[in-house]
């Protein structure tokens, strides 16, 4: 069983620790980093938060967290977001929810990066819960697709509803079945060489800090070895 709603709420109120007043914050995309949201709009803090989606910016807002965006603010203090597996050295899939770019850059931007999961999401090897999102621009896709072909992926464009998911960037999602991941930054490497691909859901040494909501419903801190 998924780490459920109430304890996904009770983690986005532990990760304030990691939030001083008037701080930017990285606002994530996802169940976990809506509850973190929600938690930050009901604190009081007073931080300004630069969204990874149009959802969370929305929720953001909702809230009543101001909205500000890279070109404003430049760097951001810590960005709080989820992630689809966490392996034992904390690197992480992400983009189930499609938001995997706009995440990577508000990571890239961000001084530290705080990762909240549920339990179920901690696996031992990336690549076990059977696919990697990688966003593609439609015009390379019939490229994309014969190059990951070759590289042994079996990738296929996500839908939803019916019709091609859309980005908030405009591109697709292939997503690319999977069997355990030997080497995540070679395999990003890989993919990233493709032209036509603007980024993967792969996540490597990227997280600092890891908070996972366990079944007994305390919350594990996990910090990554530099």
């Amino acid at each position: 069983m998924p780490a459920d709603d109430a304890a996904l709420e009770a983690l986005g109120k532990y990760a304030l620790r990691f939030v001083k007043p008037g701080q930017t914050i990285g606002l994530g995309t996802g169940r976990a980093a809506n509850a973190f949201i929600r938690a930050l709009g009901a604190s009081g803090l007073g931080v300004r938060g630069v969204p990874t989606s149009k959802a969370s910016e929305e929720l953001g807002r909702s809230v009543g967290i101001p909205i500000v965006t890279l070109a404003d603010v430049g760097k951001i203090d810590t960005d709080f977001d989820g992630a689809d597996e966490v392996d034992p050295r904390l690197n992480l899939i992400k983009g189930y929810g499609g938001a995997l770019v706009r995440e990577k850059i508000v990571v890239a931007s961000s001084r530290r990066f705080v990762v909240l999961v549920g339990y179920e999401k901690m696996v031992k090897r990336l690549g076990e819960r059977g696919s990697i999102p990688v966003e593609v621009v439609p015009f390379g896709a019939p490229l994309v697709m014969a190059k990951m072909k070759a590289l042994g992926l079996k990738p296929r464009i996500r839908e939803h509803e019916g019709n091609e998911f859309i980005t908030d960037n405009g591109n697709l999602i292939f997503d690319c079945a999977v069997k355990k991941i030997a080497n995540p930054a070679r395999l990003d490497r890989e993919l990233l060489a493709i032209p036509g691909v603007v980024g993967t859901g792969l996540f490597v040494a990227m997280a600092d800090v890891v908070l996972v909501a366990e079944e007994s419903g305390k919350v594990r801190t996990l910090k990554r070895s530099k």
